[in-house]
């Protein structure tokens, strides 16, 4: 069901705030407290990509300057953490910022993340802003996610295990996700009651979500500006009664070190803007995105303080936050937050425990299954502007699509963002399904498309911000062997691509070319807008099933050095 709502516009707030001196804190000490105040705890997650199983580790972490080492996560693990986080709480909620599915290990994404939802169901979560991999397999399918059942959006077939699959039994928000018609494809909003106190909760993704899927999977949808939205939720759940107001964001910030228990290091990154023109009654916000971990103090537009959390990725961590709350005054007397490690000393929740061993047992001969050799090394210290899985993958995808049959390509291309993970071969070279599983778990098909020599320049000019010297946007396009480019970033926007070669000879700008892509870049994804315009050859099937197919009688590693970055004091 989709969900009806309008809201008023609000002017941006004014936000000249210096982020000089930041301090990182835990806890934000207010004036005393009345008798009817109320402490709430916030459990916060966000980024689990479907790593029901402990990822592989140890994973390194800092708590009051000391470093820590530790293997962290898995479902039951976290179940188990979030249980006792949870004793003796009168008040308590579990919440997410966003990618809790999909680019997902080969267990729960052989399943459609099917198992993620389930154990998700089992430990507790209460509410989730949507994020950009939310997206991935389309909306229909994302529907079926929140509301159960087997219909079949995807080639995967749903319900292998469990039928019917019985849907999250926490409510996805989407705040700033509007159809054509201006309603939101889930709730924005949320209220929730604790004690005497009323705490509302807004929760989106980030504004660039479409570029970051596949817009033939969000076609019909807009995704709004972050602020604005809140800024408007904000005003209508405090009309509405809310003594407070939390925002579940999956837009995040960086830190330096990455994972931290209570502190906010060389804070940087794409949300603080946003928490510049933010309500300064929005005291709080759980962020995600990308993958760190930290817990900050930053100034709002008043000059009232805001805690800003993130609890890493893959469920290493829950942030564990306490709100207290004058209902009387409406408004936040302190906030205490805490990133608190899931770890095996911890325990398993039986129940996530026994779901997750089903269906690693159900994985375990798809996922050993040797599927073909790589000779060579796949080694690669990112010296080089071309990597050899990315070359791999690009070869991979010209060998699906050469013959005349299959829309005769000449040259391919794989967007650096699309090679999800590294592997290296066992010793006889052999590689299994669930190594190259990992490697492009999105199930993506190839299309070749028909360019002009002209279309490719425009095209691989659209790598690059319009900054000098610029940067790459989203992803690199890494082309099939026979294929090489050069850029200098310094040049001037639409001057950046200095030299394009096809078998050694300079691309004709007049002439015309098959080009293979992935269906997300096809439909545009990571910003690419020639490709949706062109001219659609042949639809070839899977990805996977290409590379696949083009390791199964063994293949040597590529060369590097089809793209050279050409920049003075470059280092390539």
């Amino acid at each position: 069901m989709e969900h009806a709502r309008s809201w008023p516009h609000l002017r941006s707030l004014a936000a000249a705030i210096g982020l000089a001196g930041l301090a990182a804190c835990t806890t934000v000490s207010e004036p005393s407290r009345s008798p009817a105040v109320e402490t709430v705890q916030i459990l916060g997650l966000n980024d689990f990509h479907g790593n029901i199983e402990p990822p592989p580790g140890p994973q390194t972490w800092f708590a009051a300057g000391e470093r820590r080492q530790d293997r962290l996560g898995g479902a039951a693990r976290l179940g188990a953490t979030l249980a006792q986080l949870r004793e003796g709480q009168a008040n308590t909620i579990t919440v997410a910022a966003g990618d809790l599915i999909s680019a997902s290990p080969l267990v729960s994404a052989h399943f459609l993340d099917e198992p993620t939802i389930m154990a998700l169901n089992r430990l507790g979560l209460g509410l989730a802003s949507v994020g950009n991999h939310e997206f991935d397999r389309g909306i229909a399918e994302l529907r079926r996610m929140q509301q159960g059942g087997c219909d079949k959006h995807t080639p995967r077939e749903p319900c292998q295990l469990d039928r019917p699959f019985e849907g999250a039994q926490f409510t996805y928000l989407a705040a700033n996700v509007f159809d054509e018609q201006g309603r939101t494809l889930f709730p924005g909003t949320a209220i929730r009651e604790f004690g005497g106190v009323r705490i509302g909760f807004v929760g989106m993704t980030l504004k660039e979500t479409g570029m970051l899927v596949s817009p033939a999977g969000t076609r019909g949808y807009t995704f709004a500006d972050e602020a604005e939205t809140a800024n408007a939720l904000a005003a209508e759940l405090r009309a509405q009664g809310a003594d407070t107001v939390v925002l579940l964001i999956h837009q995040g910030a960086d830190v330096n070190p990455v994972y931290n228990s209570a502190e906010c290091p060389e804070l940087s990154g794409d949300i603080l803007p946003i928490l510049d023109r933010l309500d300064p009654r929005i005291r709080l916000v759980v962020s995600g995105h990308t993958h760190q971990a930290y817990v900050c103090r930053l100034p709002a537009a008043d000059g009232s303080m805001r805690t800003l959390t993130s609890a890493g990725r893959y469920g290493y961590f829950v942030t564990d936050i306490r709100l207290t709350v004058d209902p009387a005054a409406d408004e936040v007397v302190a906030i205490t937050a805490e990133n608190r490690p899931v770890l095996e000393a911890a325990g398993e929740q039986p129940d996530i425990a026994a779901l997750v061993e089903r269906y690693a047992e159900a994985t375990a001969p798809v996922a050993a299954r040797v599927v073909g050799r790589i000779e060579g090394s796949l080694d690669w210290d990112g010296r080089d502007t071309d990597s050899p899985l990315g070359n791999l993958i690009a070869d991979a995808q010209l060998a699906a699509t050469r013959d005349p049959a299959n829309g005769g390509a000449q040259i391919s291309f794989i967007n650096s963002g699309g090679v999800r993970t590294r592997f290296t071969p066992a010793e006889d070279g052999s590689v299994t399904y669930g190594q190259i599983f990992a490697l492009q778990p999105f199930g993506n098909t190839l299309v070749v498309l028909e360019l002009s020599g002209a279309d490719l320049k425009r095209l691989l000019e659209e790598q690059f911000t319009d900054a000098s010297p610029a940067a790459i946007k989203q992803s690199l396009l890494i082309p099939s062997d026979g294929f090489g480019f050069a850029y200098d970033r310094t040049r001037p926007p639409g001057e950046r691509i200095v030299a394009m070669t096809l078998e050694g000879r300079p691309v004709d700008p007049a002439g015309t070319y098959r080009v293979t892509v992935n269906n997300f870049l096809a439909s545009g994804g990571d910003g690419f807008s020639v490709l949706p315009g062109a001219r659609v050859v042949a639809d070839v099937g899977q990805d996977l099933d290409a590379l696949e197919a083009y390791i199964a009688g063994g293949v040597r590693v590529p060369a590097l050095g089809r793209v050279v970055d050409v920049t003075p004091s470059s280092p390539n």
